[in-house]
């Protein structure tokens, strides 16, 4: 998500995955690229065990738990199923070894979606949409216009809506003009967080699902998005960035004016759950994102490519909270992002382009977490 930076990067990589935003779900490998080694697990990976592949093919990324921990729910683009751009499915995580990862489109269809997540009954989930805005996939911007880099469009038909199990919506969450989008859940299922433009810049907001009354929790110029609670619900975190020189800040608002974003330079920030005593935890430069706090609500498990200046590979990492103690997690040679633990502590979901025979899929993968 979030639901939801970038320094720069060399021609071989002027095109990444979704992961980064949940709106445009496409591979993080150049043309031509092919990792190193192509595993399920590598050696290095001593918080891994039993790791199992739950898709196969196409773009599979964002997934994320149900309450109970039985379920997933992802986004999933795949041209060779007629899925032209990103789809919300949902699937039953397989219990016993062997067992067939099975899933169904709950989404439209029509449009593009992106940023699920189970509400706490389990009957229903929350995802954004464009198809109110058009049936069709939304262009995707020509990054030849702005120098190859890699742009996020904030397309202004995305609302946030609430479907059930069956794919039928049955509320709409947000129906302001601009894009909102990166909804997730408080623990407790009463409230929902999520990024919107509608004040003029990409901010947090915190909505009170029963009532519909909401708070605009960041007020700094720059992107913020795909946030999340902590399992305690006393946090929140969240993946910022702030551009703060004159080119920087003219950028940034030029590309919002057109309804687009470039990512450079995102870093993680934590806050109280009400967007108080906000705080900056990571200085990395670069791509640091995907945050979420662990199942202890004080240690945090993120994305990032800081260690390799050409752009790849991204791999996850643990830290402090107060930014200490930094763990790389991850070892694969393109792409390991999205990392979600299951509420009951017990397992992580990620996406990775990792075992795909040296094409550009990322797929969605589980394992048991090993302190």
């Amino acid at each position: 998500m979030k639901k939801k930076y970038l320094a720069l990067f060399p021609a071989l990589v002027w095109f990444m995955i979704t992961s980064f935003k949940p709106t445009d779900t496409i591979s993080l490998l150049a043309p031509g690229f092919q990792p190193l080694t192509d595993t399920l697990h590598y050696a290095e990976e001593k918080h891994f065990k039993n790791i199992q592949q739950l898709t196969f093919g196409g773009d599979n990324a964002e997934a994320y738990w149900s309450y109970d921990s039985k379920y997933l729910v992802f986004q999933r683009t795949n041209p060779k199923e007629g899925l032209n751009c990103d789809q919300i499915f949902i699937g039953k995580v397989p219990q016993r070894s062997g067992e067939k990862f099975e899933y169904k489109m709950v989404s439209t269809g029509k449009g593009r979606t992106t940023c699920a997540f189970f509400t706490k009954d389990g009957r229903h989930i929350i995802y954004a949409s464009t198809h109110l805005g058009s049936d069709d996939c939304p262009p995707v911007p020509d990054r030849k216009k702005y120098g190859n880099r890699y742009i996020w469009p904030l397309y202004n038909s995305y609302d946030i809506f609430m479907a059930d199990l069956d794919g039928n919506i049955v509320k709409q969450l947000t129906s302001a003009k601009g894009y909102d989008a990166e909804a997730t859940l408080s623990p407790d299922g009463k409230k929902m967080i999520y990024t919107s433009d509608k004040d003029g810049d990409l901010e947090l907001y915190i909505m009170d699902l029963k009532s519909g009354k909401e708070k605009k929790i960041t007020h700094t110029l720059g992107y913020d998005g795909g946030a999340w609670f902590s399992p305690d619900g006393k946090k929140i975190i969240w993946r910022a960035s702030r551009p703060k020189t004159e080119a920087e800040i003219k950028e940034y608002k030029e590309l919002l004016a057109e309804g687009m974003v470039a990512p450079t330079n995102m870093e993680v920030f934590v806050a109280n759950a009400d967007g108080s005593n906000a705080r900056q935890v990571t200085s990395f430069g670069q791509a640091n994102w995907a945050p979420s706090f662990m199942p202890d609500s004080k240690r945090i498990i993120f994305a990032s490519n800081h260690e390799y200046k050409r752009g790849f590979p991204f791999n996850m990492y643990t830290i402090n909270s107060d930014g200490s103690n930094l763990q790389k997690i991850s070892r694969d040679k393109g792409f390991d992002a999205f990392p979600m633990f299951s509420p009951n502590g017990k397992k992580v979901a990620f996406s990775s382009n990792r075992n795909n025979g040296g094409t550009r899929d990322t797929n969605v993968f589980i394992a048991d977490w090993v302190e």
